[in-house]
Formats: C-alpha cells, structure tokens, sequence
C-alpha cells in the first residue's frame, strides 16, 4: 500500500479521530475516478440566494443554510470562531485543503464551495 505523505487527520467532538482529508491524487489513485461533472454539482437555492442576493461567500451560505453557527463549524474543522469568520468572509480566498475540511464537515462536495 503507497504511504501517505500529506494527510491530515480531522477530530470528532470527543477528540478521537473522525476523518482522514488525503491528496486527490492518493484518493483517485485508491478509489478510482468516479468525480462529478459540472452537470452533477448542484446547489440548492437557497444556498445560491444566500450568496447572490445576500452577498454571502458560499462558505456562510452553506453553514446557514445547514443551521450551523459559527462556533459549530469551527469545532468541526478543528479552528477557532474567529479563524472561521475570517474563511467565511466574502473576500476571503481559502486554499483547496481548507476548503476540503469545510466541505467533509459540512457534509457536501469540494465542487459545492468552489466558485467558478
């Protein structure tokens, strides 16, 4: 089995281990290639009027459209509140593995948070 070199574990509540994030490379590589087409991706619309007509960077419009505060999200990604505040912002510009997290913890697709 190829060893992973860059992989990052992300804690559950309790403190033990829930997820593993690994490079795409290694998870295609393992799992195959099964990713969606653009076609595949979808948004609900509430999400895409959270961030159209509100503003909102899909990041927040997602944790409000799941109900969740900021505090809840942090904990889950394993940051601070005001760590999250600032990857929710509208001018913020997350990396790819940060946005990964936020995707496993929110429970969607990376393609989901990614604006085209």
């Amino acid at each position: 089995m190829k060893e992973h070199t860059k992989h990052q574990i992300i804690k559950g509540p309790d403190g033990s281990p829930a997820f593993v994030v690994i490079p795409y490379d290694e998870y295609i590589e393992e799992f195959g290639s099964e990713a969606k087409t653009d076609e595949e991706v979808t948004i609900p619309h509430a999400v895409v009027k959270l961030n159209i007509v509100n503003g909102y960077s899909l990041i927040r419009a997602w944790r409000e459209y799941l109900g969740l505060t900021q505090a809840e999200a942090a904990k889950r990604i394993g940051t601070s509140q005001p760590g999250f505040a600032q990857m929710e912002a509208p001018d913020a510009n997350p990396r790819t593995s940060t946005l990964l997290k936020i995707a496993v913890a929110f429970g969607i697709d990376l393609e989901q948070l990614q604006e085209e």
